[in-house]
């Protein structure tokens, strides 16, 4: 394995910002400091460059098995790495459901050379069906960490309280994608003035708010730990701050398009901008981005859902979902930081420690000894969204056509360059 040295580059953690030289040496973080001289294999000039530990994404759906023409492990690991991306948590709606072993050691092994950690998501029911709760030692012992019915709610209470009674005793974190199926009832847009405009069928806000508040119940009544899918409403975000403030085991997560876009958008009748949960109202990106640098919400994900472009042709029979892996950086440090609502500190908190932190995995840092799982990013970068540019097989972006300020450039997995985006242009 080579050595590299990173030069003149401003390294920031959650605890630490400087800049500095960074020397990496058989994957591990060597040395650290000014006017460092190695003889590395390789160096970086970083001045004016920023350097992170990778990104985690904890929400996302690589379609593989089943759905391998919208994407597979291999693009969506490739995804990743262009977005500064090094693990990411997979959920489970494939074809067939991830709901046994077989198809946990089928992605985990599909991925292991690509420099992603993948982590595939066991079903809470088998075939994520309400049908009986899954073997979930069995899926443990294959390499789950995490258990959802994401993309269906599980509608029995008892079952998810069973579920969740269950996850004390075997350590699985257990994920909910709050909707309620009756509310939504057919909705394809957020219920509002844009869906009566358009005249097609609105997702109530109270399905969210609704299926929120019951996990959250139902975990504290067994003294469960609950992460909240993909936070998009205010009555969400302060559900889940106040159950924060009572001590209750209840962590969330949100992604860019809830905390910068709104459905104005469906106004362009375009299915690339339908994702569910849907976009929402400015009152909502407002409250999102107050729940963000409050510390109600955990971190920053993307959903990142493929779908080919046949399939988004009709606006309304097209599939919900959007991608982001490539985007979600971008995205935030245009929406949070370059307009000063938060720190970058506080960037690296939301896409690199705390997903890590929630799943029980180990907290990246920039500190001699730990893994070279590292990001070089120019957070100052303007660069538009070209769709057709994107490593995934599927384009359907929310952001094509928008400019964002803030690229990564290099992502380093284990020590490995995985990825340079110098060499694309």
């Amino acid at each position: 394995m080579s050595s590299l040295l990173i030069k003149n580059i401003r390294a920031v953690d959650a605890k630490s910002d400087s800049v500095t030289d960074v020397f990496i040496d058989g994957g591990i973080i060597a040395e650290i400091g000014q006017n460092l001289h190695t003889g590395a294999d390789q160096v970086i000039d970083g001045t004016d460059l920023l350097l992170t530990p990778s990104l985690f994404d904890m929400h996302v759906h690589f379609r593989d098995p089943g759905q391998t023409h919208k994407e597979d492990i291999l693009t969506g690991c490739a995804a990743a790495l262009a977005g500064g991306v090094t693990g990411v948590l997979a959920m489970p709606n494939t074809v067939p459901p991830c709901d046994n072993p077989e198809t946990i050691r089928y992605i985990i092994d599909k991925a292991k050379d690509t420099g992603v950690e993948v982590y595939p998501v066991g079903c809470i029911t088998n075939g994520m069906s309400g049908n009986g709760l899954c073997d979930y030692d069995a899926l443990k012992e294959a390499g789950c960490i995490c258990i959802s019915d994401d993309g269906r709610p599980v509608v029995n209470a008892e079952q998810m309280r069973q579920a969740l009674e269950l996850s004390k005793e075997n350590g699985l974190l257990v994920a909910s994608h709050c909707e309620d199926l009756n509310i939504i009832n057919g909705g394809i847009i957020n219920k509002g003035a844009v869906s009566e405009k358009l005249g097609v069928k609105g997702m109530d806000r109270a399905s969210e708010d609704y299926i929120t508040a019951r996990e959250i119940i139902l975990a504290s009544s067994v003294g469960a730990r609950i992460h909240i899918c993909h936070v998009s409403t205010e009555g969400s975000a302060a559900i889940i701050r106040f159950a924060k403030s009572r001590g209750i085991k209840v962590t969330c997560e949100t992604a860019p398009h809830y905390f910068q876009l709104t459905d104005e958008l469906l106004l362009k009748r375009d299915a690339d901008y339908r994702m569910n949960p849907p976009l929402r109202t400015p009152e909502d990106v407002r409250a999102i981005i107050e729940a963000i640098k409050d510390g109600t919400i955990d971190c920053i994900i993307t959903d990142h859902a493929p779908h080919a472009a046949n399939e988004k042709a009709d606006f309304e029979k097209a599939p919900n979902g959007v991608v982001g892996l490539e985007t979600s950086f971008a995205a935030t440090l245009t929406a949070l930081y370059h307009t000063g609502e938060i720190s970058l500190k506080k960037v690296v908190e939301l896409m690199c420690v705390n997903p890590r932190r929630i799943l029980g995995l180990e907290i990246p840092a920039i500190q001699v000894g730990k893994t070279a799982d590292l990001m070089i990013a120019d957070i100052n970068k303007k660069w538009t969204v070209d769709p057709d540019k994107l490593h995934s097989r599927s384009h359907n972006t929310v952001f094509k056509g928008m400019t964002l300020t803030g690229k990564p450039l290099v992502t380093i997995s284990k020590g490995i360059i995985r990825y340079d985006a110098r060499s694309e242009e």
